[in-house]
């Protein structure tokens, strides 16, 4: 299986940890860190997300609250959103719908 990264939810990734690193030197890469591995794993499994629609799933990181929505299809990973918890919840529903 192949990752990708739909283009805001890069930047979301990179803005968040833009914004861990400022606060504390060393928390943005362990943020970064934490994203990796949690791709990782939905690499070997990417049934193990929650169901939050027909064709995408929700994994929760375990370290940071943020969660990771991504579909997965034809031998490619696609992280959708990478939100923080206090967001407006759905707010990526637009994207995802474009």
């Amino acid at each position: 299986m192949r990752l990708e990264f739909h283009p805001e939810a890069e930047l979301e990734l990179i803005e968040a940890a833009l914004h861990y690193e400022y606060e504390v030197p060393g928390l943005g890469e362990y943020f970064e860190a934490e994203v990796w591995r949690a791709t990782n794993l939905l690499l070997e499994h990417p049934e193990m997300g929650q169901a939050v629609g027909a064709d995408l799933r929700r994994f929760v990181l375990s370290r940071f609250p943020f969660t990771l929505i991504y579909s997965a299809a034809a031998g490619i990973l696609r992280i959708e959103v990478v939100a923080h918890q206090s967001r407006l919840p759905g707010y990526w529903r637009v994207r995802h719908d474009r």
